[in-house]
């Protein structure tokens, strides 16, 4: 994907005639053109050279965005600053000639007595301030002009050409003037004098000017949330060479560079501590208020604070490849790109102008017809030219996805392009991955169950002591509990690892075991008491860990991955905007049963692999638009297959690579928030383009003197110039609104119900089965249940004897226990 910046766009006619002489170019997929930001987004395999060519053949400017410029240079704040100075300019040659027009014919203010005995002086005066106040505001004329010479009329063709014609039609007038001062006609004179348009010609590009300042001031605060992210990274960084600290530009740190940051001060790039502790604050990238503290191996990003504390830093992510820069990125590409409902727009904006040029024509030649004179036939079309506003339809679309995206990335929500800013709110069924989404993805100590006299501390001791030396999560995670609980673990010799199985050491002269029953059976004999208890940690959904010192039993560590604080929140959230919630888990149907339970979700598909959770998102698309949130390599499949892809920050590359969004929080409070965000935005900008489309719709026959007959309703060219620039100004600052919106508020959630999806209490039948004595039975029960168009899922238990089948639709027992039957087994 390349990007370029676009010079000469006034309206969205400017921006459809650039994407379409683009887009014709062969290799071209896919060309998007923002007026708002005056950026254009191109797909395909096509030379820059010729883009640019076809850009500038098509009557504008183009150059690509490089690096630097992507972050440099605020070319909206230089934009306004130019339309001040001009306006100001203007604006004070404007009031004289005001006072020569109005301020004397009207209100009979004083000039001097060779102006009042001559009356053709006051013209000629007038025309000479107009022609000033048209050559300050000259661009008009000239992007007008090379509009009409490339075929491509835009909205500064309508604004010359009404301002234009009400300086030929004053100038013809002023020679009339002149005539009949030589046959001394002093009446006449007077009486064209009130019929100039001198003033017209002139503040119709003035009042556009304002609107064109209140648009370009507008449009800047659009855009503050990327220019806040941009601001965020700092211009110097302290990096240590050679043992020496040397104070150079960002630019110039280059990976595994050690970089030091003190307190107060902005990190310069992403890197790990390598030495020192500090509190970071986070909430510029990830909406967090609360400051993070760091240690030796903790991750920091390019744009946070070391709010306390001195770290040294080994740098990882440098220039573009930092977390910052990503982010800045994903928010210009959404800014850059087209949200379906803008082609509403887009089609209208195409034929917009020539249709109105022909609709000032024509008014014209009706008036005339009607016996109306020159000049009120000439008003009446100068102000069709000037009131109407292509402007409003461009910018009704992005300003609105624009402001969205900023919100968003502010609370750490990134939406990659404006499609999924507009598809969020439009949401039936979301689709929850559990290890790492629902849950934290990390085990966590949950049950400390000693025995034989060992006290529950000395069990947690003895356990830290043993697992200190093991790579596996389990044993990573008894170590965490023991650290946190301040316990210093024995010395131990011999460790050993039996993988999938257990492990062991010696301590204290003893051997010390911990493991599996499989193989915790073969050092002591475990009783039946043991086995329910253990059996009851597995039904609540918990794994449990045997521990045995020399031949005595120890007693039992149980783990499991916890739900995280806010998952039941969220999934009451969505379930009250409508929305259906399904778990979708290659984990067994018990764990998935427990964690789905806690977290407040009925719809359960468990047991599943990576190509089959894809398929399941099929099947939900067929009931609704389905939106799935996940965070590993095994979702990604799932993630592309969805409506809506929505990645857990934390995830892996391929699962956000894969996403459409992506929550920096990790939190699942994120998601019901964006679909808000998104419902809100999608709502403004159908309140952008009513506005758009009614103002034209009531603007333009108001201007055409539509009216004066049935009503008496009359439009002054200068009026219908006004109503033009302050449309566009509505329609951006509507879409600031936004900003006020308080995306993790519930309380306007509508409360109803879908039933997108049938409850999976329907759905679910648990048969048990006996005959099944290892895996490998599982796998053979399951298959033949697969079989089955009926059966959606299938989850088969050879210890306790239970199959846990989820449907597709209704299914007689009697089926499934024949397929059962079939393979071997017999149903209880």
């Amino acid at each position: 994907m390349k990007q370029f910046n676009v010079t000469g766009m006034s309206c969205a006619a400017c921006s459809a005639r650039v994407e379409k002489a683009v887009g014709k170019i062969d290799g071209v997929t896919s060309c998007s053109v923002s007026l708002l930001t005056n950026s254009m987004t191109v797909e395909g395999d096509v030379p820059s050279d010729d883009i640019i060519k076809a850009v500038v053949k098509a009557g504008y400017g183009a150059y690509e965005k490089s690096a630097e410029n992507k972050k440099g240079g605020d070319t909206n704040g230089d934009e306004t600053s130019a339309l001040k100075h001009r306006l100001f300019t203007s604006f004070g040659f404007l009031i004289i000639l005001m006072y020569f027009s109005m301020g004397h014919t009207m209100l009979s203010l004083p000039l001097p007595p060779f102006f009042v005995e001559t009356p053709v002086y006051i013209a000629v005066v007038q025309m000479v301030l107009a022609l000033v106040i048209i050559t300050l505001n000259r661009k008009f004329y000239v992007n007008g002009i090379k509009g009409i010479i490339n075929k491509a009329p835009n909205m500064d063709t309508l604004v010359s050409l009404g301002s234009f014609a009400a300086f030929v039609y004053s100038t013809a007038s002023l020679l009339n003037m002149v005539q009949f001062t030589l046959d001394g006609n002093v009446n006449s004179v007077k009486e064209i004098l009130h019929d100039l348009y001198f003033e017209s010609s002139a503040m119709i590009l003035v009042l556009i000017t304002v609107g064109k300042l209140l648009e370009s001031i507008s449009k800047g605060k659009t855009t503050d949330a990327l220019k806040g992210l941009i601001d965020l990274s700092p211009k110097t960084a302290t990096v240590i060479y050679e043992d020496e600290e040397k104070t150079v530009s960002v630019s110039e740190i280059q990976k595994d560079d050690v970089f030091i940051v003190k307190a107060g001060e902005s990190i310069p790039a992403d890197g790990v501590v390598i030495y020192g502790i500090c509190t970071v604050d986070e909430s510029s990238l990830t909406g967090e208020s609360i400051p993070v503290d760091k240690k030796i191996g903790s991750n920091v990003c390019a744009g946070t604070i070391n709010c306390s504390g001195y770290i040294k830093c080994k740098a990882v992510g440098v220039g573009e490849n930092t977390i910052l820069s990503q982010i800045i990125k994903t928010v210009s590409n959404a800014a850059a790109t087209k949200a379906p409902i803008a082609k509403i727009a887009d089609k209208v904006s195409g034929v917009f102008v020539p249709i109105v040029i022909f609709i000032a024509v024509l008014t014209t030649a009706i008036w005339l017809l009607l016996d109306k004179s020159v000049g009120f036939a000439l008003a009446r079309g100068i102000s069709v030219l000037v009131v109407s506003c292509p402007c409003a339809l461009g910018l009704a679309t992005p300003v609105a996805i624009m402001v969205g995206g900023g919100v968003g990335a502010k609370n750490g929500i990134l939406f990659k392009n404006a499609a999924s800013l507009e598809q969020a709110g439009k949401t039936d069924i979301v689709v929850f991955d559990k290890t790492g989404t629902v849950t934290s993805g990390v085990p966590v100590v949950t049950d400390v169950v000693p025995s034989g006299g060992i006290s529950e501390k000395e069990l947690m001791k003895l356990a830290m002591s043993l697992e200190i030396k093991s790579e596996h999560p389990l044993a990573r995670a008894i170590v965490s509990k023991g650290e946190a609980d301040g316990i210093i673990p024995y010395e131990t010799e011999n460790f050993e690892a039996f993988f999938g199985n257990g492990v062991k050491c010696n301590v204290n002269g003893n051997v010390f075991y911990g493991g599996n029953l499989d193989f915790i059976s073969k050092k002591i004999q475990v009783s039946d008491e043991i086995k329910k208890t253990l059996e009851k940690l597995a039904k609540s959904g918990k794994t449990p860990i045997i521990f045995v010192l020399g031949d005595m039993f120890a007693g039992i560590i149980a783990l499991a991955d916890v739900i995280k604080e806010d998952s039941g929140a969220a999934v009451k959230e969505l379930e009250n905007m409508g929305i259906d919630v399904v778990m979708l888990t290659g984990d067994n149907e018990t764990t998935a049963r427990v964690i789905a339970e806690k977290a407040g979700i009925s719809n359960v598909v468990a047991g599943v692999l990576p190509t089959e959770k894809e398929r399941e998102i099929i099947k939900l698309k067929r009931k609704g638009r389905v939106m799935m949130v996940g965070d590993g390599i095994n979702d990604a499949p799932a993630l592309m297959r969805a409506d809506l892809g929505v990645a857990i920050g934390t995830g892996t590359d391929i699962a956000i690579d894969s996403a459409d969004v992506v929550l920096m929080k990790s939190k699942l409070s994120d998601v019901p928030a964006l679909i808000r965000l998104s419902k809100k935005t999608l709502k403004t900008i159908h309140q952008n383009l009513f506005w758009a489309f009614i103002y034209n719709v009531i603007g333009i026959p108001l201007a055409a003197g539509a009216f004066i007959y049935l009503l008496g309703w009359e439009m002054n060219p200068m009026f219908g110039a006004a109503a033009m620039s302050v449309s566009s100004f509505i329609v951006v600052t509507n879409a600031l609104r936004i900003n006020l919106f308080k995306i993790y508020d519930p309380s306007k959630d509508k409360k109803k119900k879908s039933q997108a999806v049938e409850s999976s209490d329907s759905l679910t039948k648990v048969l048990k089965v006996k005959g099944m004595m290892c895996g490998h039975c599982e796998a053979r029960v399951k298959d033949a249940l697969l079989k089955l168009d009926e059966v959606k899922s299938a989850e088969a238990d050879y210890k306790s004897g239970a199959v846990y089948i989820t449907l597709n639709s209704a299914c007689d027992d009697e089926k499934l226990k024949e397929a059962i039957i079939n393979a071997g087994y017999k149903v209880k």
